[in-house]
């Protein structure tokens, strides 16, 4: 690939999709010895941060499926 005039370059499709590089993913530089490594940023989200809190729920699981689904 190229560098473009004003310092962008296209990563390829098929690493896009292999390793999820969607529109507005943030990547950083890594100088390493060899040159530049690209890496993803993460988005600093917790998976677990993201449920924390249901499993202290009381009833059956059943009953809250009932309920998120507005039945």
């Amino acid at each position: 690939m190229k560098i473009m005039e004003r310092g962008q370059i296209t990563i390829p499709k098929k690493f896009r999709d292999m390793y999820g590089l969607k529109p507005d993913t943030e990547l950083d530089f890594v100088p390493v010895k060899e040159g530049l490594l690209l890496v993803k940023q993460h988005s600093g989200k917790n998976q677990f941060r993201e449920v924390y809190g249901i499993l202290n729920r009381k009833g059956e699981s059943d009953d809250y499926i009932e309920e998120i689904r507005g039945r």
